[in-house]
């Protein structure tokens, strides 16, 4: 099975579609999973949910769909500086304001974590554990700089034995590594990634029926600038825009 994994669509429709459609012309895809944030920081919250559900994409719940659909008092983003944070708030929210009751209650519905396991599950086999930060909570990041013990925590919170694959995103940059024969895939972000590279970001995993695993990740274009525009048209900050642009970096104050 040749899953491909899309994470932190932040609300970005324009992103979305341009990885939509990537992953459509490819014709070697078996499934799509994304694996939350569909919402935030950009104009189209409801437009990114109504996508997802008429293509029957299944998927988690990241930390901005679980605060979003139950009106919590942040999004539970990293603040990193009194600017971002101040940013961060403002985000929200709009997207409280903005997202629709019936998208709240669908973003309700998304569970914490799944568990594929492609071989079936009458047999022993490798399993694709899908989650949107780490094994305990959506809020906590799981970086690429986690040491190995930080790691082996989360696998055994997960339940995770050799050969299985955990993907994850929430830090908006793409990583994969293997600790104790596990493998560990960041899927990076569609729509708002923060590593210098604008392009929406996915990942694509397969598991091969000799128990083999193998990973991608792609960078696609996608009219950035339409959708900063639609930003600074909207009532959201101009900052995010900038973010869009320069691929995670904000304008001098």
């Amino acid at each position: 099975m040749r899953y491909a994994l899309i994470s932190d669509i932040h609300a970005n429709l324009p992103a979305l579609d341009a990885v939509l459609q990537h992953i459509q012309r490819r014709q070697d895809i078996d499934a799509v999973y994304h694996l939350g944030d569909l919402v935030g920081y950009a104009p189209w919250p409801d437009g990114v949910v109504d996508r997802i559900r008429e293509l029957g994409i299944f998927g988690v719940a990241g930390n901005y769909d679980s605060t979003t659909a139950t009106g919590y008092e942040h999004c539970g983003c990293r603040y990193e500086d009194p600017r971002q944070e101040a940013l961060s708030h403002a985000s929200y929210e709009w997207t409280m304001e903005h997202t629709s009751p019936r998208t709240k209650g669908w973003l309700g519905s998304l569970p914490f974590r799944i568990d594929l396991r492609p071989l079936g599950g009458h047999r022993s086999g490798p399993r694709l554990i899908l989650i949107h930060g780490n094994a305990i909570l959506n809020t906590v990041y799981w970086t690429e700089d986690r040491g190995d013990a930080f790691a082996r925590k989360m696998i055994a919170a997960l339940g995770a034995r050799e050969g299985d694959v955990v993907a994850f995103g929430h830090t908006h940059r793409p990583w994969s590594r293997v600790v104790d024969g596990v493998r560990l895939v960041n899927t990076g972000s569609v729509g708002r990634p923060r590593d210098g590279d604008p392009r929406a970001g996915y990942a694509v995993v397969h598991l091969s029926e000799d128990r083999r695993v193998t990973w991608e990740h792609h960078r696609i274009d996608y009219p950035v600038a339409e959708a900063a525009e639609a930003i600074r048209k909207s009532s959201l900050p101009d900052a995010f825009a900038h973010y869009l642009e320069t691929g995670g970096e904000l304008p001098p104050e």
